[in-house]
């Protein structure tokens, strides 16, 4: 585990996967198909974990293909407002496009809905990933989307060979999206190749459970993969807070109840912030609380990228809440 906490204290991260655009209707409480006014801000799972770092203090750069449209440059412009660094940015001419995902700020009915038809972060390929210095960075990051579909797949297992080379821990939020796989025999596979080649896994008992291949064994897999030294396991259980495994023990946390207005978000805020704990040197438990409260902070915002916390705001936010809730 020594060379894993090493990594992230660097608190500098080359992260693997989508950027998108977010369009949510305003004000919150507004279903989408009634709505006569969108907000827009970033989304895709590793753009807003890269936000999320930024914005705690930590440094990330973004591996990922987007479209030369519109759509593709506001994202770029939105990296660089975060801080983000975007020269391992590919734009691709063609038919390809970036993602969008519409949704609302209301846990009513919640609708969300995704556009990747063609989704170019599929077209991410080994020249892409050859190009990155490995070595400039502290831990590499992938969410579990790459994985859905080649050249992407092939490519980021690349990286995963290069970061090893390097020297540099894997870092791997399982991130299952049914609907960009073309069925669940192959992600099941997929997924636990990357899952048992990764330095630190989180995932939620569903993505776990789909792993192993029946949801009641999510928390066995999860015990089965922590047993390799040095790996940290994250078992996250929703409103039951989550489980980290790691050299044989088990820590239980809490959440930090909130009054939510979406669910989304809540991932990558969560990896945002138990990234930045461990990289300010906290010890696991703390970290993984400090990865609930963003979480609860996202949950409770709208928007995704634009509702992760600084650190002044989580520590605010730390301040002013009762407390996470008992972990039994």
């Amino acid at each position: 585990m020594t060379q894993l906490l090493d990594g992230i204290r660097k608190n500098r991260f080359v992260v693997f996967g989508r950027a998108g655009m977010d369009m949510f209707a305003d004000p919150p409480g507004t279903k989408a198909e009634v709505a006569e006014t969108f907000r827009s801000g970033l989304g895709g799972s590793s753009a807003n974990i890269c936000a999320g770092l930024c914005k705690l203090g930590g440094a990330s750069a973004l591996v990922t293909s987007v479209s030369n449209d519109c759509v593709g440059r506001f994202c770029i412009n939105q990296l660089r407002g975060y801080g983000v660094e975007t020269r391992y940015l590919r734009v691709l001419d063609g038919e390809h496009r970036i993602s969008l995902a519409v949704y609302e700020s209301t846990m009513e009915d919640f609708q969300l809905c995704i556009y990747r038809n063609n989704a170019v972060d599929f077209q991410v390929t080994t020249e892409d990933v050859d190009r990155v210095d490995y070595a400039a960075f502290g831990a590499l990051i992938t969410a579990g989307t790459v994985f859905a579909a080649e050249p992407s797949r092939s490519s980021t297992f690349r990286a995963f060979e290069n970061a090893r080379k390097a020297g540099i821990p894997v870092i791997f939020d399982i991130d299952y999206r049914p609907y960009s796989w073309p069925s669940p025999e192959i992600a099941a596979e997929v997924l636990s190749r990357a899952g048992a080649e990764s330095d630190l896994i989180v995932g939620n008992d569903e993505e776990f459970g789909f792993m192993a291949g029946d949801i009641g064994k999510g928390l066995d897999k999860a015990r089965e993969l922590a047993e390799r030294p040095g790996r940290i396991v994250i078992y996250k259980m929703g409103q039951d807070g989550a489980i980290t495994f790691t050299e044989g023990r088990e820590i239980r946390t809490g959440i930090y109840p909130v009054t939510a207005v979406k669910p989304n978000g809540a991932g990558d805020s969560f990896m945002a912030g138990l990234l930045a704990g461990l990289a300010e040197g906290r010890g696991l438990r703390a970290a993984v609380q400090r990865g609930s409260a963003c979480a609860a902070i996202v949950v409770s915002n709208p928007g995704c990228a634009p509702a992760m916390p600084t650190t002044a705001e989580l520590e605010e936010f730390l301040r002013n809440h009762p407390g996470p809730t008992r972990a039994d």
